[in-house]
């Protein structure tokens, strides 16, 4: 049984259009709706970047689906003042929210001005905000004075039910670490043989836990309008994994996008102009143990790209 989600983008478009978006998505017949949680968008050009916390509270009420959100615990935050908002939202709304949490890109949480420390403390401080969290949900006193400081916390607004924790992962090894203590893995649409050695890496270690993907598109009526809006919307976005989590204002990323070519969109982004193209998709990744599958259009044609969605996609992979 597989879920097809839409992909609302705080670093794109408003938290008041993407509400509506939800709505339209789920009279369309989607099943899940997914957020970005960023305080930096990618780009200073057209861009946008609502609290994603607050969208989720209001969104939540109109649309009746599952959510969930791609979010770092800290250090922007504290993974105290996440699990409460986690826990808020789904004694609200039924345990419908779960969580991806990474380790975080300097553009969102170096505003703190802390240094930005390397991958592996970042993933240290990931496991214990994570620990912390699961802690807190399950109406425990807590402390911690590892990493992540915590003395005499507790809710007292406890979730229905202890919320689902995924990890993201872009690479191999993320994932391999992860899957010691995430419930699942949520990943994008890399080159297959990659994608392979990520799925690869979380099973040899976790047998049971969901796989999520996030299929970046651009849909249009013709393949070269499709990569031209790819270009113009996403072209920051493929700098490489290393590049996207060190660099850390708008305009670094401007400055870096303007190297990438037109033509090398095809290689980051699913081009489609018809249904087919996402039918194929879905089938492919559903074939590779996807279950939940998630589609964020990166252009601006989001109403035509969810209508198509709903009338000629939706209905034949059920």
């Amino acid at each position: 049984m597989i879920k097809i989600g839409y992909h609302a983008s705080h670093e794109q478009f408003s938290p008041k259009f993407l509400v509506t978006c939800a709505q339209r998505a789920e009279k369309n017949g989607f099943d899940l709706i997914t957020s970005s949680d960023h305080f930096h968008p990618w780009t200073e050009k057209d861009a946008h970047s609502g609290f994603a916390w607050s969208w989720l509270g209001a969104a939540m009420q109109v649309v009746q689906l599952e959510f969930g959100i791609v979010t770092s615990p800290a250090p922007r935050y504290h993974p105290a003042i996440i699990a409460q908002a986690v826990a808020t939202l789904n004694q609200m709304f039924d345990n419908r929210l779960w969580i991806a949490a990474g380790s975080g890109q300097a553009m969102n949480e170096s505003i703190t001005a802390d240094v930005w420390p390397d991958k592996d403390t970042r993933n240290k401080r990931l496991a214990e905000s994570v620990s912390i969290m699961r802690k807190l949900w399950s109406g425990d006193e807590v402390n911690a004075d590892g990493s992540i400081k915590l003395a005499n916390a507790k809710l007292y607004t406890l979730p229905t039910a202890l919320p689902q924790v995924i990890g993201a992962a872009l690479s191999d090894r993320t994932a391999s670490w992860m899957a010691t203590w995430a419930e699942g893995l949520i990943t994008i649409n890399h080159a297959e043989d990659t994608l392979k050695k990520i799925v690869s890496a979380f099973r040899a270690k976790n047998k049971t836990g969901v796989l999520a993907i996030k299929i970046q598109t651009s849909f249009a009526e013709n393949i070269s309008i499709a990569e031209k809006l790819a270009w113009e919307s996403w072209r920051n976005n493929v700098l490489g994994t290393s590049i996207q989590a060190e660099l850390s204002q708008p305009k670094f990323f401007d400055e870096a996008g303007q190297f990438v070519r037109v033509d090398d969109m095809k290689e980051h982004v699913l081009l489609g102009t018809a249904a087919d193209t996402y039918i194929q998709a879905i089938h492919k990744y559903r074939e590779m143990g996807f279950s939940k599958i998630i589609f964020h259009n990166v252009n601006k044609n989001q109403d035509s790209f969810i209508d198509m969605m709903g009338r000629e996609v939706l209905p034949y992979v059920r």
